[in-house]
């Protein structure tokens, strides 16, 4: 069975998707899914992008099963590496999505971080990040590696791999070398031209030695659970690369 391996319900900041809403679906589509709630710690703004791993467990143990894990989303920040350690050894999670949600401790959401940078400046600092946190950081899969380009400002936001592929290829060789997973996720699958923007990166992470990638919507809404997972699995088919998912953050091949 195929996962999509993450999603945000009420214990993440930013969502109010009820699980029993987001489990019907992924039945309705045939998938199973892991929760990944957000914990992001002391990021500026108006949320609140941490929670209770034991409520969240006590809430959701019932549930837990052979097609719907318990996961988390850490934000990978060098100022929280020891309290995302001590957060990830507090819970039996299934999955640790690890991403890059702030640099230089701007949420790179927002407007704010981009103020006065070119797209070039923008973007090797937030690869710059990522190569630190990734090497000294636990987790499982590396989340969304085109995150930025959600909303940078700039005319052409894509991710151009030639224009930084020594630090894109910087990234995929820690990704290999630690045995950790690559992302595959289906948010900016709605725009035609994301697959080729991303497919000379995970081109290249097959060439590193890369096997195997999680494939994950990152629905808030009930109506994102499995968005664009066909144009996702055609990717990975076309790079022979093989669905996974995680179980006590164990590798799971999806059949």
């Amino acid at each position: 069975m195929i996962f999509d391996c993450h999603t945000h319900t009420k214990f993440s900041a930013d969502s109010e998707m009820l699980a029993s809403d987001a489990i019907k679906k992924a039945e309705n589509l045939n998938l199973g899914i892991i929760f990944t709630e957000h914990f992001d710690y002391d990021v500026p703004g108006e949320y609140d992008f941490t929670f209770d791993p034991k409520k969240y467990f006590a809430e959701y143990k019932n549930i837990r099963g052979e097609k719907i894990r318990l996961g988390v989303e850490v934000g990978l920040r060098k100022s929280a590496r020891e309290i995302n350690k001590n957060f990830i050894a507090s819970a039996d999670f299934d999955m640790v999505i690890g991403s890059i949600h702030l640099v230089d401790d701007f949420d790179i959401y927002y407007p704010e971080f981009f103020a006065g940078k070119d797209k070039n400046t923008a973007y090797k600092k937030y690869f710059a990040a990522m190569i630190e946190e990734t090497s000294a950081e636990d987790f499982d899969v590396l989340g969304h590696i085109d995150y930025i380009c959600r909303s940078a400002p700039y005319e052409n936001p894509a991710l151009d791999y030639e224009n930084f592929k020594s630090e894109i290829d910087e990234v995929l060789k820690i990704i290999v070398e630690r045995e950790k997973i690559l992302e595959l996720n289906t948010r900016r699958l709605d725009k035609k031209s994301a697959p080729d923007e991303l497919l000379p990166i995970y081109r290249q992470y097959k060439n590193l030695g890369g096997k195997f990638i999680t494939i994950g919507s990152d629905a808030h809404k009930v109506e994102s659970v499995g968005n664009y997972f066909k144009t996702a699995l055609n990717f990975a088919e076309e790079l022979n690369l093989t669905p996974v998912t995680f179980r006590n953050r164990q590798i799971e091949l999806c059949e």
